[in-house]
């Protein structure tokens, strides 16, 4: 998990993403440390929402890069 939200502390500041990018980066890392849900449920709703932004077309190709070796690191942690 240290891994996963190391991740999207560099993507939260990466000032060459979108702001929205960041924004829910950074939300979406405070939603996963919440513990009041199962691990798998938090990585459900994180990888949903993060794979509706890597398709938004305003969002730089290392950016999208970016979200997805994110998302394979959270199908990884939900499957653990």
């Amino acid at each position: 998990m240290d891994e996963v939200v190391y991740l999207m502390d560099e993507l939260s500041q990466d000032v060459s993403v979108p702001r929205n990018v960041r924004k829910h980066a950074s939300d979406s890392k405070a939603k996963l440390l919440k513990e009041n849900e199962s691990l798998d449920l938090r990585c459900a709703t994180i990888i949903s929402q993060l794979d509706d932004l890597a398709s938004d077309p305003n969002v730089p190709s290392h950016g999208r890069t970016f979200l997805y070796t994110i998302i394979s690191k959270l199908e990884a942690l939900a499957k653990s």
